[in-house]
């Protein structure tokens, strides 16, 4: 199968690695650094306590490549939003983009249901820019757990989990997804596929939506941001505020699995949070997939956010402090 990896940084770069290495035609969108080291060096995978290797064509410019049966977004969301009009080279009749990213995806509200069936998040696609240019239809959703780290320029540094799982936004086992889950299988990854994957997307959301920007404020790592007794209850505030919106849209997710994720990232010892370790490298803040969006979801469900808006405004200045994030 033909595959686009459309950012090769960490998880992009995992995937491509292992793809490749399965057999299958990988082709991949870079820039900077990355772009030069992999054009001259290919790309190194750091996994298992061994070293995998790979080389595979890589651009700039998605024009180089034609369409593809997959192209795998592994961008922050606003850097997808902002390269829409790129994905078109890549796009034949029936290629498939996979969403492998943080937050609620610009396809939410696709095949839905209900009285917002077919509306557009504008924290996540200003201008409908995605969903009119890429379309709905060709979006398989995708949940990322594996943590990975671009160490140096070229080579990638996996640290745990393996797991992507996938599925469409229609509800449906199509042949698509099936094909999907068996390839990623085969190429060393775990890929269930679920009926309705927007359930796995808050369940993630859940920890990301205050996880991210809380230790971001506060340059804690993930141990600390969840043990604290004062910042676990703020976590706990707004994860049953994202329960509220989410549970007012549909998935029914078990008040349980607060302290699960709760307890579950405690467990991570010395973890910086990728928004931590954006801020501190001066790369761009990934807030709006995954902080102002519950906000823009809380407001169309009429579900009041407050925890939620105080620490958003907070990360937002943060971010234009460090000239980082743009409203």
């Amino acid at each position: 199968m033909k595959f686009c990896i459309f950012g090769a940084g960490a998880i992009g770069g995992y995937l491509a690695v292992e793809l490749a290495l399965a057999g299958h035609e990988v082709c991949a969108i870079a820039r900077g650094a990355q772009l030069a080291a992999i054009r001259e060096n290919g790309l190194r995978l750091l996994i298992d306590g061994q070293e995998k290797h790979a080389r595979f064509p890589v651009s700039d410019d998605p024009s180089d490549f034609g369409p593809q049966d997959f192209v795998l977004c592994a961008l922050k969301a606003h850097q997808a939003a902002e390269s829409a009009d790129s994905f078109i080279p890549l796009l034949g009749p029936d290629t498939a983009v996979v969403t492998a990213m943080n937050g609620v995806p610009w396809w939410y509200f696709y095949q839905h249901g209900g009285p917002f069936e077919g509306h557009v998040l504008q924290s996540v696609d200003p201008g409908g820019r995605q969903w009119n240019l890429i379309g709905p239809e060709r979006a398989i959703g995708c949940v990322v757990d594996p943590a990975c780290e671009v160490i140096e320029p070229g080579v990638i540094e996996h640290r745990e989990f393996k797991r992507f799982t996938i599925g469409e936004p229609d509800r449906s086992i199509s042949k698509r997804v099936q094909e999907l889950s068996a390839v990623f299988t085969d190429a060393g990854f775990e890929a269930p596929v679920r009926d309705d994957v927007r359930w796995n997307i808050w369940l993630k959301l859940w920890g990301n939506v205050c996880f991210n920007p809380i230790s971001a404020l506060t340059h804690a790592t993930l141990d600390r941001v969840t043990s604290e007794p004062s910042l676990r209850a703020l976590c706990k505030t707004m994860m049953y505020e994202a329960k509220a919106v989410s549970d007012a849209l549909g998935p029914n997710i078990p008040e349980k699995m607060i302290e699960r994720r709760l307890d579950a990232a405690s467990s991570v010892v010395g973890h910086k949070i990728s928004m931590l370790q954006d801020l501190e490298r001066g790369r761009s803040l990934e807030i709006d997939a995954l902080v102002t969006a519950v906000q823009e979801l809380g407001r169309l469900t009429d579900v009041a956010t407050p925890a939620i808006d105080i620490v958003l405004a907070m990360i937002q200045e943060r971010g234009r402090q460090a000239d980082l994030y743009k409203a």
